[in-house]
């Protein structure tokens, strides 16, 4: 009877050995993992911080306007738009010698406010 008591202990032994091991492994390769994880999560914050920078510089007002003056051909030069009919110029200022030309659009003649909103660019 001791003896089958003995080896059913040592087979439970034997066992619980092996299952501590196994246990053992999985943790080894979850740290393994983790920290390839936390490695790839380092790496990804750093281009992130890069990309930032060179959006920062991108998006330079600076540089968009070189672009804009290199590539497009666009120059730097001051915006008005007139919001009331009554700032447009009389028909004699605006003709000069000129043909006229119909406009197709209305505006409304009960504006009570005339409004100028002028748009200026400083030059680089």
């Amino acid at each position: 009877m001791i003896r089958i008591i003995s080896t059913l202990c040592v087979g439970l032994l034997g066992f619980s050995m092996i299952w501590s091991y196994d246990t053992f492994e999985k943790t080894r390769i979850a740290q393994q993992e983790l920290r390839r994880t936390q490695r790839q999560i380092q790496d990804e914050q750093t281009q992130i911080s890069v990309l930032e920078v060179q959006w920062q510089k991108a998006a330079n007002p600076e540089t968009i306007q070189k672009l804009a003056e290199s590539s497009l051909g666009m120059q730097n030069s001051t915006t008005v738009q007139l919001a009331s009919v009554t700032l447009l110029p009389h028909r004699s200022e605006a003709l000069n010698g000129e043909e006229m030309q119909q406009a197709s659009a209305q505006a409304p003649m009960n504006v009570p406010n005339p409004v100028v909103k002028i748009s200026a660019r400083s030059g680089m």
